[in-house]
């Protein structure tokens, strides 16, 4: 817990006397300002605040903290205020992503980061699996995903599309799928964190309802719980395997694989940025949302522009 934005946050609950109000001044959500409160008080070891169904009132302790945190808060300010002139973009950050991302996408990107702020250190911890920003000490975490804990903050970065593709020996060998229903009789690479997957497969435009979707469960013989493995199945000759576009450009490219049912489309995810607070951020790690925006952000990501040009 960052314990000056607790006390901040304690202030604007006393100042604009009740939680909802003090999450909207500070630009967070009534979760995390919740959250932050009650780990105030837990550091403590005494309540701060006696709270009913209609207000909220100092308790004695808490009418004691009350200036000493608001000093604490304000000299804060102050040493925040004379850093942020002085315009340099140093100090540590860890980030974390999911492994396939981070191998053929962000590492690239945070060395080029890097070298426009070389003070600027980053610990960048890769896990295929959704982490607590708080417990694991995370300042930016990358993920792929339409839902987002609203005690967050999220910026979309790109959008992450998927494809069905194989090698041309699988399909030389098993034939190509034509309609959606044929993937049933084919030999197909699933990642083991679905339980019994299903893609739904869209086919048409949606503006004028043609659009038509087919929800097909594919017959799975080789399961993984790393996008890796599913690429090297596929790239082997395992079968037709389901990875997003980020991380199968060059292959796509170099005709090692090959899109099956072009004229399908699948889900898409986000690409989001996730952080704790958007008013509370250090500057280096506001610098890299905005790069990071910037270097996948446009209408379309850089890796789909670029399988685009190669004609895939």
């Amino acid at each position: 817990m960052d314990r000056l934005i607790a006390m901040r946050v304690f202030v604007e609950i006393v100042d604009r006397g009740s939680v909802s109000a003090a999450a909207d001044a500070l630009d967070m959500s009534r979760a995390m300002a919740s959250r932050y409160l009650e780990g105030l008080e837990r550091w403590l070891g005494v309540r701060l605040l006696h709270r009913t169904t209609r207000k909220l009132a100092l308790s004695d302790a808490g009418e004691q903290a009350l200036k000493g945190f608001r000093e604490m808060v304000a000299l804060a300010g102050d040493v925040h205020a004379q850093a942020s002139q002085q315009g340099e973009v140093q100090g540590r950050l860890r980030i974390t992503s999911s492994p396939a991302f981070a191998q053929a996408q962000l590492t690239a990107a945070v060395v080029d980061f890097q070298r426009l702020y070389p003070k600027v250190e980053i610990d960048m911890m890769m896990v295929d699996r959704t982490v607590d920003l708080v417990q694991e000490r995370i300042d930016l975490a990358i993920r792929l995903s339409n839902r987002i804990d609203e005690a967050l903050v999220a910026r979309r970065l790109a959008v992450c599309h998927s494809v069905l593709c194989a090698s041309p020996s699988y399909l030389a060998r098993a034939g190509i799928p034509e309609m959606p229903e044929d993937l049933k009789r084919h030999r197909c690479v699933v990642h083991s964190a679905a339980f019994a997957p299903t893609y739904n497969l869209r086919c048409g435009d949606a503006r004028d309802s043609g659009e038509k979707t087919v929800t097909v469960s594919p017959h799975a013989v080789l399961t993984a719980n790393d996008t890796s493995i599913l690429r090297a199945g596929a790239l082997a000759g395992a079968g037709i395997a389901m990875l997003p576009t980020f991380y199968v450009t060059d292959e796509l490219a170099r005709k090692q694989l090959q899109i099956v049912l072009p004229a399908y489309t699948l889900d898409a995810l986000d690409i989001q940025a996730v952080y704790l607070s958007r008013r509370h951020q250090p500057l280096p790690l506001r610098k890299l949302v905005e790069f990071l925006s910037e270097r996948f952000g446009g209408d379309t990501a850089p890796w789909d522009r670029k399988q685009a040009v190669s004609g895939n």
